[in-house]
């Protein structure tokens, strides 16, 4: 496969990763909305990370500085929602 239609069937996939996210918000998922939209901007993140920005091709250790990153921010999530989860919500303005 060439080198250009390679990178135009990843834009359209990065089209249609869009396409789904925008659709994705009108459906009634409720806090899923949250969870599927972070799952699409991890794909596609991943489809330009490996595409466009040549992981595929570069040394082991960008690969694990990329993958370090990843497990970085899911860990920051994990936390978030940890905090999210345990934490004693009052009524609206009740102080």
């Amino acid at each position: 496969m060439s080198p250009s239609l390679r990178l135009i069937l990843v834009w359209a996939a990065l089209m249609l990763l869009l396409a789904l996210t925008v659709g994705a918000t009108f459906l009634p998922l409720g806090h899923w909305r949250t969870v599927t939209s972070y799952g699409i901007a991890m794909a596609k993140a991943a489809l330009v990370l490996w595409f466009f920005m040549e992981l595929r091709s570069d040394s082991g250790l960008s690969r694990l500085a990329v993958l370090t990153g990843f497990v970085w921010i899911g860990l920051l999530f994990l936390l978030i929602v940890a905090d999210y989860v345990t934490r004693g919500w009052t009524a609206a303005g009740a102080f």
